[in-house]
């Protein structure tokens, strides 16, 4: 995949949103709250990324972060490497950082996800037992370097209602409610949330 040729003002609008990005990591945040985390790579489908972003809590692991990473359909060479720490279980944004780059959440929805009591995988990863609503951020993942822009992915997140709520996201990342995606595109998303992929 070639880097996206943005137009310069465009290009240094998305630069000046990295420097305002939250310097903080998901993955981060999740350590600095509950004193762990780790990544589990979940069964996935061909060109997906299903994982569970955990703390352990005595001796369980308790999913905070429930996240489904679409890839660009042809990694670019550019970050090859990465890409393939990254399909290894790394995570996404901490290896990217420490290889130069800079990202960028384009943030596409934000919102809630009711979590049925029946759906046992992510009540389960999360320790659910009750249905509850989950906080949901959809975002494009663009990887900046050198006046490039890289189109890397699209990441659904579903939070663990003791770890985000939908208004701590709103707060944490600006959003452009005229670049929304319509409400089928948001099913279709939650759809591949809810669907375990197991």
């Amino acid at each position: 995949m070639s880097p996206s040729t943005f137009p310069p003002a465009v290009l240094a609008e998305i630069q000046s949103a990295c420097e305002a990005e939250p310097a903080v990591l998901n993955s981060e945040r999740i350590e600095q709250r509950f004193g762990s985390f780790g990544i589990s790579v979940l069964p996935s489908e061909a060109g997906l990324r299903r994982s569970s972003v955990y703390s352990v809590n005595g001796q369980e692991r308790v999913c905070r972060t429930y996240a489904v990473v679409r890839f660009a359909a042809q990694p670019d060479d550019g970050y090859r490497e990465e890409h393939a720490k990254i399909l290894a279980g790394n995570s996404i944004g901490a290896i990217f950082r420490s290889h130069g780059w800079d990202i960028h959440k384009q943030t596409l929805y934000i919102g809630s996800l009711p979590l049925p009591n029946r759906h046992a995988t992510i009540a389960r990863l999360m320790h659910l037992n009750d249905a509850c609503e989950l906080a949901l951020h959809v975002y494009q993942l663009l990887l900046v370097r050198r006046e490039k822009v890289f189109e890397y992915a699209t990441i659904i997140e579903a939070h663990h209602p003791a770890y985000l709520s939908e208004d701590d996201l709103l707060e944490l990342y600006a959003h452009d409610e005229t670049a929304a995606l319509s409400s089928e595109s948001v099913a279709d998303l939650a759809a591949l949330v809810l669907d375990s992929g197991q």
